[in-house]
């Protein structure tokens, strides 16, 4: 009778949502359950967990499919893509001719996959042009800071956008900028931001008006409000080398994690730092890796990548530079799981094992995107789908030039294989 009812329990469902409730988050769980996938065929949470923890491989599909009815935004790099509202939000960024662009884009998603999607155009001007910006997602909202201009002048205005869906208006995007007092982040721009715990957004480095690389760590809380928003600066005892180019996901609550970007020398990085702002005295927490003596199963360094937080609390990385200015296609998972807690200092860490523990490389399946840097991504609440917009590709190399880079404007879509 034991046995039979250990069997049972092994096999209950209901045990093992709550497995991945615990170990994904509610909102990862919740999102499954309200998609268009999850309606049409019984889910097995067991069967899910399973394929999540053996996760191999990714599908990648082009969506922006040649069509004289549709239009697309301008190709472009370091620009801001956000999922927010069940929409992709596209804004800013750098184009042919050395310009920043100042439009923004929206295409409306929802629970249902589409395979090619409708962007609409909204009006611009507001915030100003820019490239080398972050934006992050309150709830509904985004919020965004900083940036340069076309006459590299680096900003530290903070915006707040609310998207607003009409029947006959269609879809608009309001922006506002934010009053946040007399304290603020210096500006910049190649910096790297992300929301924490749906209240407040951390920015990290950058490259500041002196044109030096900078590694300090400021925190803007909208804890109690937009009307009382305000920027404080996050000092640690230890910090990130400076840097740009680099990425701050959020991996739950108030952690976070910083991968790779541009040193003040010009090397190219691949350390990975942890940050929880909860920790009474909060310090950044390094796991750093001889460059030379890299081991197996660890990514090469980058810059300009892209560094999701997908289903099972895991980081998609794809693409970027390295330090010879070779782009890349590679998609690689940092599974979170396997790191230390923060309070823990990475000097007791074996660094032969935790790496083969830390990092996974994915295959890619179906329509690959070309090799890429300064390109954006995104994730829908899922966690399973995963959006690539833009970025710098290798071109056709002209007569009289040095590279041959041209900016892209393909949107591809990036679906975890969770099918056996």
């Amino acid at each position: 009778m034991t046995c039979k009812r250990f069997k049972s329990l092994a096999f209950s469902e209901s045990l093992w949502q709550s497995i991945c409730t615990r170990d994904w988050g509610k909102s990862f769980v919740d999102a499954i359950l309200a998609s268009e996938d999850t309606k049409h065929q019984q889910l097995s949470w067991k069967k899910l967990y399973q394929q999540m923890s053996q996760l191999g491989s990714v599908n990648c599909l082009r969506l922006s499919a040649v069509d004289d009815d549709l239009i697309f935004p301008t190709p472009r790099a370091s620009h801001s893509l956000n999922f927010v509202s069940d929409c992709l939000v596209l804004f800013g960024g750098g184009c042919e001719g050395g310009r920043h662009l100042d439009d923004t884009w929206v295409a409306y998603i929802g629970n249902e996959f589409k395979r090619v999607l409708r962007w609409q155009k909204l009006a611009s001007g507001t915030p100003s042009g820019r490239f080398g910006h972050s934006c992050a997602v309150f709830s509904e909202t985004l919020v965004l800071f900083g940036g340069i201009n076309d006459h590299g002048i680096r900003q530290n205005d903070t915006w707040m956008g609310q998207i607003l869906r009409d029947e006959i208006l269609g879809i608009q995007l309001s922006w506002r900028l934010l009053d946040i007092g007399s304290v603020a982040p210096p500006p910049r721009g190649a910096h790297a931001g992300c929301c924490l715990d749906g209240q407040q957004m951390v920015i990290h480095g950058g490259i500041g008006l002196d044109g030096l690389r900078m590694n300090d760590t400021w925190l803007l809380d909208l804890s109690n409000g937009t009307g009382s928003a305000a920027w404080r600066q996050i000092v640690t005892r230890l910090s990130p080398p400076a840097r740009s180019g680099h990425t701050l996901t959020c991996t739950g609550g108030a952690r976070m994690v910083l991968f790779g970007g541009r040193g003040v020398g010009y090397e190219v990085l691949n350390d990975v730092w942890l940050l929880d702002t909860k920790d009474e005295h909060a310090d950044w927490v390094p796991l750093i890796y001889n460059l030379p003596t890299i081991p197996k199963g660890v990514p090469l360094p980058r810059v300009g990548h892209s560094a999701t937080l997908i289903l099972g609390g895991r980081v998609l990385i794809y693409g970027g530079e390295d330090s010879h200015r070779h782009r890349k296609n590679d998609f690689w998972i940092l599974d979170l799981s396997a790191l230390p807690t923060v309070k823990m200092r990475s000097d007791t860490l074996d660094p032969k094992f935790l790496p083969k523990k830390m990092w996974k490389r994915l295959k890619a399946k179906g329509h690959q995107p070309d090799c890429r840097s300064f390109h954006r991504a995104c994730a829908n609440h899922s966690g399973c789908y995963v959006y690539v917009f833009g970025g710098m590709v290798d071109g056709i190399l002209e007569p009289g030039e040095t590279s041959g880079l041209r900016f892209d404007g393909e949107l591809f879509l990036v679906e975890l294989d969770l099918h056996p």
